[in-house]
């Protein structure tokens, strides 16, 4: 039996960090302060507080701020004009995509929008057979137990067939309780009790991650 492989987007399909992290934050600070009347320095506090506190800046806004839209927020914070100016593929994008066996599915903290356009000019839409956005798993965020509950129950997945590959290690810990094989995208590449194979690049993947699959 194949290999499901789950792939996060930022910072695991492209280097979100050069420029589409810049222009979301930018976006999510002035909706802060536009919508809740804050400074920019506030708005800019309080969206770090929410990220560090919460995982997403938009589970702190649902929480203790309930008039505010999240889907209103997630189309507003992820500008498609701004955010496509340059996009990052990482080294091999494609290659190391299209080498894997198996099913590949996008699960990502991100709207669909935004994981959609990213796909489409990353040059790799056609090798995802499903893209699972934030909103697809009722707005609740990795690393969030519930959101990978919900995308296993969606696609009927047997989490063993699974492997998720992130840069994030608090939603591999996740993935890992629920019995899934992980794959941590580590600049640093060194291991984490929680991760079945730590790369340095995604280009690794095919090579050092065959043993993952190897009699699925």
């Amino acid at each position: 039996m194949k290999p499901v492989w789950i792939f996060d987007l930022d910072n695991t399909l492209h280097n979100a960090d050069l420029h589409a992290f810049p222009v979301i934050n930018r976006a999510m600070t002035a909706y802060l302060a536009h919508h809740l009347q804050l400074s920019e320095q506030a708005a800019t506090d309080l969206r770090v507080d929410y990220w560090l506190r919460y995982g997403a800046t938009m589970l702190g806004l649902r929480r203790h701020h309930p008039h505010i839209n999240p889907r209103h927020f997630l189309l507003l914070s992820h500008p498609l004009n701004e955010l496509l100016r340059i996009v990052h593929p990482m080294p091999g994008l494609s290659v190391a995509i299209r080498s894997l066996p198996g099913e590949k599915l996008l699960f990502t903290n991100g709207p669909r929008h935004y994981a959609m356009a990213m796909l489409l000019a990353l040059g790799i839409d056609d090798c995802f057979s499903a893209v699972v956005s934030v909103e697809d798993v009722d707005l609740i965020p990795k690393p969030q137990i519930s959101a990978y509950r919900k995308l296993l129950a969606r696609f009927k997945l047997d989490p063993r067939r699974c492997i998720l590959v992130e840069d994030t290690l608090e939603n591999l810990k996740t993935a890992k309780q629920l019995g899934m094989k992980t794959v941590w995208i580590n600049p640093r590449s060194y291991g984490a009790g929680v991760v079945d194979l730590s790369i340095s690049k995604l280009g690794d993947l095919a090579k050092r991650g065959r043993w993952l699959y190897a009699g699925k």
